[in-house]
């Protein structure tokens, strides 16, 4: 029998999922289901105990082990699953003993211990055409709402001569397109000797892996863009006009009780000087509704933040309170309203998609194809396109749209 990944959350966690599949495999486990989970939300959670539930209805026989943030955080509560047969920590999950079948049936030490990072370098991403690395993990803030770093640890991050030559591999092994991920991307390289920040990190990879052919980062603090960074998106034409901004929302006043460290001002002035630098460039963004306090008017801040930033690509979070956390503790809203506000926002920005979309229409575009007829844009647009296998980057020009895509007629395809 196969060994079943399933995974939630992050494109770390994508990552992860690819080293458990492989660290199983060296571990002689063959019929088993890995259930990476995250716990970002209470929802995230809700959906991992579904699925372990819905697997072991699937494959009575199959050993079943949870690892990830929330079995890193709440053990306990997956160990005291009838379905479990193991549950491993974050730090484990990337070890082949963990997978074994020796020792204890809970496997979860201690996160803020672990000092180091991404031992566990994969040579590329089961067939895709886009790679996700690993360059950081973890986390040194403290946002009230949030639980990841009790999940992840304190920051730290791999050397850069690693990552160039994780990312020449991948261009070896035919990957277009390598993603830069961690748990806060813009914190890279505050722990090693010579503090290189991101976008050191990102002048090196172009650099010195002429043949990638697409660089693409992942989740960004735009309050922690540094200028080798900002640099690099004026200048580096590999490097993708597609930014995703950790903003979480469009309050002054909720910023300071999430403890973030931007104001208002400050995500709306990062993306003027962004799109002054690279004109073409698209904005995403996480954006949380619903947060303790979050009165009407500061709800619409974030409504108009979507306007003012000029968002295109949103995720959009009800709040869900996080055993633990400072905000859990705070005056919470009524749910109904939490998930009311995020169907308003989620509504604003499929009308900031669709205006892209829209905008879209006789422009000249490169997309990278993941599967036959679709592929993705420089800005992550999802593209129906008529030429092209997998790994083929074909120019092509906007002819209309679907209600989520973009639809295209080839020009040339790219050498």
């Amino acid at each position: 029998m196969a060994v079943e990944v399933i995974s939630f959350g992050c494109r770390l966690n994508a990552l992860e999922a690819e080293v458990m599949r492989s660290r199983a495999a060296e571990a002689g486990l063959d019929d088993a289901v890995l259930v990476n989970t995250c716990a970002v939300t209470g929802e995230a959670v809700r959906q991992a105990r579904q699925a372990i539930r819905k697997a072991r209805r699937d494959r009575p026989a199959a050993t079943i082990v949870v690892a990830g943030c929330s079995a890193q955080i709440d053990p306990q509560s997956f160990a005291a699953m009838p379905e479990v047969d193991r549950v491993i920590g974050n730090g484990e999950k990337l070890t082949a003993a963990a997978y074994s079948g020796d020792g204890a049936r809970v496997r979860v030490d201690d996160i803020m211990s672990v000092t180091a990072t991404a031992g566990h370098l994969v040579a590329g991403m089961d067939g895709r055409t886009r790679a996700f690395v690993e360059v950081q993990n973890g986390c040194d803030h403290r946002c009230t709402f949030c639980v990841i770093p009790y999940g992840r640890g304190n920051s730290r991050s791999v050397p850069v001569a690693a990552v160039v030559d994780q990312v020449r591999r991948l261009a070896d092994n035919g990957h277009a397109e390598a993603v830069l991920t961690g748990v806060d991307l813009t914190a890279y390289g505050a722990d090693l000797g010579e503090h290189p920040s991101l976008g050191t990190l990102v002048r090196a990879i172009l650099r010195d892996v002429p043949e990638l052919r697409r660089l693409r980062l992942s989740s960004i603090d735009s309050i922690e863009v540094d200028a080798a960074l900002m640099a690099a998106i004026a200048e580096e034409e590999r490097l993708m006009p597609h930014l995703h901004l950790s903003l979480q929302h469009g309050d002054d006043l909720i910023l300071k009780r999430m403890k973030r460290r931007h104001s208002r001002a400050d995500a709306v002035a990062f993306a003027e000087r962004v799109r002054r630098l690279r004109p073409d460039v698209v904005l995403g963004a996480d954006l949380i509704a619903g947060f303790p306090t979050e009165s009407e008017m500061m709800f619409r801040n974030t409504l108009a933040l979507v306007d003012d930033c000029r968002l295109t690509h949103l995720h959009v979070f009800p709040f869900s309170p996080r055993p633990g956390t400072p905000a859990a503790r705070m005056p919470q809203l009524d749910r109904a309203l939490v998930k009311e506000r995020a169907t308003r926002l989620r509504a604003r920005g499929e009308e900031a998609f669709a205006a892209h979309l829209d905008g879209e229409r006789g422009a000249v575009r490169r997309v990278l194809v993941e599967r036959e007829g679709v592929g993705r844009t420089e800005h992550f647009t999802l593209a129906e396109i008529d030429m092209g296998a997998p790994g083929d980057i074909v120019t092509a020009v906007v002819t209309g749209r679907s209600a989520r895509a973009l639809r295209t007629a080839a020009i040339a395809r790219a050498a």
